[in-house]
């Protein structure tokens, strides 16, 4: 008997984005799709509820004319990034219809998955099922691996954190209450910057955007300096930082958001301190860290249960919303993790 055959609407990547993308850059379609996984494949059909809009995107738009650690988008062809999904058909062991899961998915309302072993089963439906596009999902890693496996940190030390109240900045900064340091955020509106301080229970927090001298501001809320930089933003936010560091500092890096949009990146001038400083700056990429997952899972979810973690989310309604929502995040109009919902289970 044939499959059932759906209409199925999709976002499109246009073309190859120079400077800074637009919602035009993308195009709302809508195709055929069968409700059944070929004979010939190991994959499985799901049914996209969440998707995920994050900073790394952005490269995966830029004609590829070097290696990266993640593929650029096909223009044509649906946009991907993470999402939350359920599965209506798998010829994959690992999973079965009616199982939630979470991983790289397509910008579409169905998607065949060929390559499924990268998806993770949600087993613990206890908590919001979007938190597994963010506290739960790759910027909750991000941020675990982060600041504990490069972080490394102490009781009592000093941590910044830039960008601090987006999808990974939002948890980074609460890890570090956990773990008994003193710790400031940065953000670009006062909204923010009060959501830091109220909600997340940041101790200090400011606006970057009021500030003439970044050095000058850093040295205010750091006078002794900082132990564990999150970077998120690089560009001048670095170079201050640089100049702010402790002896034997680390600076665990995951993004340099500020640089994304720009042909001529930004130089950083003061790099020598991490020579005379001794600073450990190490760039990370989550996918690496994925066998840490349970582990992170069990640290988090009793805080998340217990209250003891909050986690803020900014929620655009339907699929023909998500360009819109993407290109937000790059203004900074999101209010902490960005997210767009296709359906509701």
């Amino acid at each position: 008997m044939a499959a059932q055959e759906v209409s199925n609407k999709q976002v499109i990547l246009k073309d190859y984005v120079v400077g800074s993308p637009k919602e035009s850059d993308m195009e709302f379609t809508t195709s055929k799709i069968a409700l059944k996984v070929p004979e010939d494949c190991d994959g499985i059909l799901v049914k996209n509820l969440y998707l995920s809009c994050d900073p790394f995107m952005r490269g995966r738009m830029t004609k590829p004319e070097r290696a990266s650690y993640v593929e650029a988008f096909t223009p044509g062809k649906p946009i991907t990034g993470y999402g939350v999904s359920k599965v209506l058909d798998s010829q994959h062991p690992n999973f079965k219809a009616g199982d939630l899961v979470w991983g790289m998915t397509g910008w579409e309302e169905y998607s065949l998955i060929t390559s499924a072993q990268s998806f993770f089963k949600i087993e613990d439906t206890d908590v919001p099922l979007s938190y597994y596009t963010g506290i739960l999902g790759m910027p909750g890693m991000t941020a675990y691996t982060g600041f504990y496996e490069i972080g490394s940190p102490k009781r009592g030390e000093c941590v910044y954190v830039s960008a601090a109240s987006g999808a990974v900045g939002q948890l980074v900064g609460q890890l570090a209450k956990l773990a008994g340091c003193y710790v400031v955020g940065s953000a670009g509106s006062k909204e923010k910057v009060e959501l830091l301080k109220s909600k997340f229970g940041f101790d200090e927090a400011f606006n970057y955007k009021e500030e003439e001298d970044l050095e000058a501001a850093l040295r205010r809320y750091f006078p002794d300096g900082i132990d564990i930089y999150f970077e998120n933003v690089g560009g001048k936010m670095l170079d201050a930082v640089l100049m702010n560091m402790k002896d034997h500092g680390r600076i665990p890096t995951c993004g340099m958001i500020s640089q994304y949009n720009l042909q001529q990146h930004d130089g950083v001038h003061n790099l020598f301190n991490v020579v005379s400083k001794r600073i450990r700056m190490q760039g990370f990429i989550v996918f690496d860290h994925y066998h840490l997952y349970p582990k992170y899972l069990e640290l988090i979810l009793p805080q998340i249960k217990e209250g003891k973690v909050s986690y803020v989310e900014d929620v655009a309604e339907g699929l023909e919303n998500a360009p819109s929502a993407l290109i937000g995040i790059f203004a900074g109009r999101n209010v902490g993790k960005q997210l767009v919902v296709v359906a509701r289970e």
